[in-house]
């Protein structure tokens, strides 16, 4: 299993509509699956303006858009 990174859910961030962003049973929580080095991790966590470099919309209806 790859290392993913439990985090507190972000009242500002947009990872609720980030791909990345996925439930795991077995933490049974919510997780980033972006390997995050130390770095990253700590402004992620601790910079109220950090934007992701790894963000991208679930947008489910994407697809069907570029199909019309």
């Amino acid at each position: 299993m790859e290392n993913r990174k439990p985090h507190k859910k972000r009242v500002q961030g947009s990872c609720d509509t980030c791909t990345n962003y996925v439930y795991d049973e077995e933490y049974e929580q919510y997780v980033c699956l972006v390997d995050l080095d130390e770095d990253e991790y700590y402004r992620f966590l601790n910079e109220p303006e950090y934007v992701c470099p790894y963000y991208r919309l679930d947008d489910e209806y994407g697809v069907v858009r570029k199909q019309n």
